[in-house]
């Protein structure tokens, strides 16, 4: 898989929660390893596409619902 296809996942995977998701909830809703899945969710955050909150020992993740799809 791609880097692209797996940001791709990793984004219609946070549009379909209601929650933020833990990186641990995302790689197992992805199918992709914790480490993979970190690398990504940054990645995404730098463009702007995810937002992230630490919550005690928990990186929580959320789709920032003001960016524009053009992946």
């Amino acid at each position: 898989m791609r880097g692209e296809e797996i940001q791709k996942r990793i984004i219609d995977y946070l549009k379909e929660q209601e929650w933020p998701c833990t990186t641990e909830d995302i790689a197992r809703g992805v199918n992709i390893s914790w480490n993979t899945a970190e690398i990504h969710l940054v990645r995404l955050q730098m463009k702007d596409k995810v937002k992230f909150r630490k919550v005690g020992r928990q990186n929580q993740w959320w789709a920032n619902k003001n960016y524009k799809n053009n992946m």
